[in-house]
């Protein structure tokens, strides 16, 4: 694809060529692995905004077999991790490339989606570097396995050293019962 240099410097043609390019050059980097660090790897839950930065918006969605839960702006499931405990990033070498966190990147802004609670969205620092996205304080990750939009697979597995769960607006975990 051959893009047209734009007549005038800060055109909207030109900013949204540039935020095409770069939300290309992320979701790039992280379907092949490049870079080594969780930074890459969740590039699908971050969307183009005005200049200055991106947005990364969190949304509520009914999931087959789990009901409503969160979800990224491409419709990804977010999981909690046990061991996490509400508050600290506890998944990480072998479980970031299975679980790779939502990051928010740097000069990035939050969103509450439909049916999201603004006031429970937060992010806390990654250790690998940057920041990663939190919901009642809880980190949020995607899943490897969720390779269709709207598939919960990751919802109550024993992996990369603890339980996985879905996470409803509410800010608690899907829990299943004993």
């Amino acid at each position: 694809m051959q893009l047209r240099r734009p007549a005038a410097p800060g055109s909207t043609r030109r900013r949204r060529y540039v935020g095409l390019a770069l939300t290309l050059a992320v979701v790039i980097l992280g379907a092949c692995g490049c870079g080594g660090s969780a930074k890459s790897a969740p590039a699908a839950a971050t969307t183009a905004a005005a200049p200055g930065g991106m947005t990364v918006t969190i949304t509520a969605r009914s999931v087959p077999r789990v009901g409503t839960v969160l979800v990224t702006s491409q419709d990804l499931v977010l999981y909690v991790f046990a061991p996490d405990h509400h508050r600290a990033i506890t998944c990480k070498g072998t479980c970031l490339g299975t679980w790779p966190p939502l990051m928010l990147p740097s000069g990035s802004r939050l969103a509450a989606g439909a049916g999201v609670k603004r006031g429970l969205l937060g992010s806390v620092p990654d250790p690998a570097g940057g920041r990663v996205v939190t919901y009642a304080g809880w980190p949020l990750y995607t899943y490897t396995g969720d390779v269709d939009p709207g598939q919960a697979t990751g919802q109550n597995l024993n992996l990369n050293g603890g339980l996985w769960y879905v996470i409803r607006p509410s800010g608690l975990p899907l829990i299943p019962r004993s």
